[in-house]
C-alpha cells in the first residue's frame, strides 16, 4: 500500500516542483529587469511581442463557456489544447468539429479525432485554422483598392499522446506544426505542449497543469519582402539596381503555464455540479485567472457559466456562458452539441458551436 501511494505521489510531486521552478524562474527574470532599470518596480507585460496569436484563442464550446478554466477537467478532444493529459480520460473513439465567427468576421475552425489504445494510452490529432477571408490591397495612392486581394491564414496541426500511469495520475504531450501566412509571405515553427492530471486524495478534487507552445521563434519570409534598390542614386557608372529583401524580426511563440483545479461539488443520480478554477502565466501578458461552473442533468443537458482573464491588465475578455445537449443514438454512438457565448467588451462578442461524436 505504501509503495502504491509512493508511486502516485512521486511523479505528481516532481511535476509540481518543475512547474513551480518555471514560475519562479520567470518571476526572477522580471525582478532582475526591474533592478536593471534602476530598482524601480515596473509592470512589464510584453503585450504584442509574440507570434502566432491564434494559439491563445482556445478551442471547444464547453471550455470556452466555462471561462477557459479547463486544465483540470480536460477529458475530451478539447484536451489537445487545454491539457493533453486529459486525453487519457477518454473512454472511446471520438470526433469533434467547431466553427466560430471570431472578431472582425474572421473564421475560426477546429477538427479533431482521437481514440484510446487500451493500456498503450490514447492518441489524437487536430487541426486549427484561422482565416481572415479576402481583403482588398490598398495603397496611399489608391486607398479605395488596387483591384488585388490578399488574405491571412494561420493553422496548427497537432498530434497528441496521453497515458494514465495510475488510476489517479496521467501525463500527456502534444507536438504541433504552426504556420502563419500573409499574402505571399509565411512563417513556420514546431512547438510542444506537456501536461499532467492528478486526482487528489481530497474528495472529488482534481489538479491539472500544463505548459503550452514551447518551441522556436517565427520569422516571416517570402516574395513580398523582396525589392530592388539603387544603392547609390547620386552616382552613375556603377551598379544601378541591386536585388534585396527586408530583414524581418524573429518572434517567440506565446508560451503559457497553466495550473487548474476541478471540484465535483455535487454528484447525484440526476444532478451534478462542477466548479473550476485556473491560474495562467503567459510570456506576453500579465497573469490572470479563469473560473467556471457547470450544472449537468442526467448527462443529457448542461448549463455553464464562467469568467475569463480575471485580473489581466487592460483585458477585454470577461463573461462567458453556454450549454450542451448530449444524446445516445444507439449503444455504440453518442452525439453532442455545445454552444458558448464569450464577451469581448468593446470588441463585441463571439459565438461558438461544437459538434461531437463518440463511437
Amino acid at each position: 500500500m505504501m509503495n502504491t501511494s509512493s508511486n502516485i505521489i512521486r511523479p505528481f510531486a516532481t511535476a509540481v516542483v518543475l512547474t513551480a521552478s518555471l514560475f519562479i524562474t520567470s518571476v526572477g527574470e522580471t525582478f532582475a529587469q526591474d533592478l536593471a532599470s534602476g530598482g524601480e518596480t515596473k509592470t512589464i507585460t510584453k503585450v504584442g511581442t509574440t507570434s502566432a496569436q491564434f494559439l491563445k484563442i482556445g478551442i471547444g464550446s464547453r471550455p470556452i463557456a466555462l471561462g477557459g478554466a479547463y486544465a483540470a477537467e480536460s477529458n475530451d478532444l478539447s484536451a489537445l489544447y487545454w491539457n493533453p493529459a486529459g486525453l487519457a480520460k477518454m473512454h472511446g473513439a471520438a470526433a469533434s468539429f467547431q466553427h466560430t465567427k471570431y472578431l472582425a468576421d474572421i473564421d475560426y475552425n477546429y477538427a479533431a479525432f482521437g481514440m484510446p489504445l487500451g493500456n498503450m494510452g490514447t492518441i489524437a490529432a487536430s487541426l486549427i485554422i484561422l482565416d481572415s477571408g479576402d481583403m482588398q490591397v490598398r495603397t496611399i495612392e489608391r486607398p479605395d483598392g488596387t483591384g488585388e486581394f490578399f488574405s491571412a491564414q494561420s493553422y496548427a496541426l497537432q498530434l497528441s499522446y496521453a497515458r494514465a500511469l495510475t488510476n489517479k495520475f496521467s501525463i500527456g504531450t502534444t507536438v504541433k506544426y504552426i504556420s502563419e501566412t500573409i499574402w505571399h509571405s509565411r512563417a513556420t515553427a514546431i512547438a510542444f505542449d506537456v501536461g499532467i492530471l492528478f486526482t487528489t486524495p481530497y474528495d472529488r478534487l482534481r489538479l491539472g497543469a500544463n505548459m503550452a507552445n514551447f518551441g522556436g521563434k517565427m520569422q516571416m519570409d517570402g516574395r513580398d519582402i523582396l525589392f530592388s534598390q539603387d544603392p547609390t542614386p547620386d552616382q552613375s557608372g556603377d551598379v544601378e539596381i541591386v536585388n534585396a529583401k527586408y530583414l524581418l524580426g524573429k518572434y517567440d511563440l506565446p508560451l503559457l503555464f497553466r495550473v487548474g483545479l476541478a471540484w465535483d461539488a455535487l454528484i447525484t443520480a440526476d444532478h451534478n455540479v462542477l466548479l473550476l478554477l485556473d491560474a495562467a502565466h503567459p510570456n506576453d501578458n500579465s497573469e490572470y485567472v479563469n473560473m467556471g461552473a457547470e450544472y449537468r442533468f442526467r448527462e443529457l443537458l448542461s448549463l455553464r457559466v464562467g469568467y475569463k482573464n480575471l485580473f489581466e491588465d487592460d483585458g477585454e475578455q470577461g463573461l462567458t456562458y453556454g450549454g450542451g445537449l448530449n444524446m445516445r443514438i444507439d449503444r455504440s454512438l453518442r452525439v453532442g452539441f455545445d454552444y458558448a457565448y464569450a464577451d469581448f467588451g468593446r470588441l463585441d462578442q463571439t459565438h461558438w458551436y461544437t459538434f461531437n461524436l463518440i463511437f
